[in-house]
């Protein structure tokens, strides 16, 4: 088996989940990692694990390196259960090692696995001496969750950021530098991909980022490498952050998302006329309809699109289900900066584009725009569908 290291003395240790289609949700096309990293040093510590059953692998690539039961430290970044699901496994193997984790990723190790451990909890600030490297670790709560933290790597600056930064990205490579150069053109895989992870699990934190991004410049932190625990590791990590700080200002382009579901096709015809609209002012248009299309990828452009165009049909005097379970989850990431505007169609009595803009209003979106037509769009119907989509594509441009 192939070592990978990061640096001297810093391995990766992780699997590749090359069939991985779902992620609590979230559809992962090309796949997915769990990234654990062995540091050797006069004290040998284990930085994070892997979902449960993919145990065994990690154990194998750690015994290439080391005798796994002679690891001192096994770090716990996150509870989540795609990393700590093999942390029982290491356990029993090295049954001297102390446990590292805040003091809610004890509280949640704990409730998850009842383990009787050797912990010790750490916040911002605490360091861990392993002979010539020391851990130094920074409390980041909420992204995603209360237990979350960061491990750096003092003399190598290396950030072990588990959830921050990271892709769902299954590859032979490890490093982002590598991604596309073998076929000899330059590509964004990797760059798409965080794009989609943040937006679907990270969108909601932005606030948060800000903060702790400003916290780790004030600490004099220098990170020459970032090392998730999904997806590829950042070479170049100014690229990555770069682009943190821009989502989580909420900064957009100068584009439109048009997002629909139709029930007899009348709006469809409007979403088309509206998209011609945006289209024939100049603007960048694009439109998804939401029983053809994951939720994920839709989410994905929702942030970087300036301006949200939300069309249903009626049903039961309400939203289209499908409109009503994507708003639920598009509202819960709470996007920021967005232009919001509402059309649809209705048979004998109205009420879906009320209950999307009621639903956007509820959480703190008030829309621009709304339009609703009886049964088919007729010439008339079709020209204020036209001029929407101009109004909507003047409106960003200024």
């Amino acid at each position: 088996m192939t070592k990978v290291q990061l640096i001297d003395g810093v391995y990766w240790v992780g699997v590749v989940d090359w069939n991985l289609r779902d992620f609590h949700g979230y559809t992962t096309p090309r796949g997915g990692t769990y990234n654990a990293y062995l540091i050797v040093d006069e004290k040998i510590a284990l930085v994070d694990t892997v979902k449960h059953g993919f145990g065994g692998e990690m154990v194998e690539r750690i015994k290439e390196i080391v005798d796994p039961s002679k690891i001192d430290y096994v770090i716990s970044n996150h509870v989540e259960m795609d990393h700590s699901g093999s942390l029982p496994d290491i356990m029993k193997i090295a049954t001297n090692a102390q446990v590292i984790a805040t003091e809610k990723g004890k509280e949640g190790l704990l409730r998850h696995y009842r383990g009787d451990w050797n912990f010790r909890t750490v916040k911002t600030g605490d360091e861990l001496a392993l002979g010539k490297k020391t851990l130094f670790f920074i409390t980041v709560p909420m992204l995603h969750w209360p237990d979350s933290m960061f491990t750096y790597l003092k003399e190598d600056k290396i950030l072990l950021s588990n959830d921050g930064f990271g892709q769902h990205l299954a590859t032979s490579f490890r490093f982002d530098d590598e991604m596309c150069t073998l076929i000899g053109y330059e590509c964004d895989t990797v760059m798409d991909e965080a794009a989609k992870y943040y937006a679907n699990i990270l969108m909601p934190f932005g606030g948060i980022i800000l903060k702790k991004l400003e916290e780790i410049q004030k600490l004099g932190i220098e990170i020459k490498m970032i090392a998730p625990s999904h997806g590829m590791i950042w070479k170049n990590p100014n690229k990555i952050i770069d682009a943190y700080l821009s989502w989580a200002k909420g900064a957009s382009k100068q584009k439109v998302l048009i997002i629909y579901d139709t029930m007899w096709n009348s709006t469809e015809i409007m979403a088309q006329e509206i998209l011609r609209g945006v289209a024939d002012s100049g603007v960048e248009v694009s439109l998804f309809h939401l029983r053809r299309n994951e939720w994920s990828e839709i989410v994905k452009e929702v942030l970087e699109n300036r301006a949200i165009i939300i069309g249903s049909p009626t049903l039961h005097n309400g939203m289209f289900p499908t409109v009503g379970g994507f708003l639920t989850y598009l509202m819960g990431l709470r996007p920021k900066n967005k232009l919001w505007a509402t059309f649809g169609s209705y048979g004998w009595a109205g009420g879906a584009v009320r209950a999307v803009n009621e639903k956007l209003k509820s959480s703190g979106y008030e829309p621009v725009e709304s339009l609703e037509v009886n049964f088919r769009p007729d010439g008339q119907d079709m020209a204020k569908c036209y001029a929407m989509g101009q109004k909507i594509a003047s409106m960003i441009k200024a």
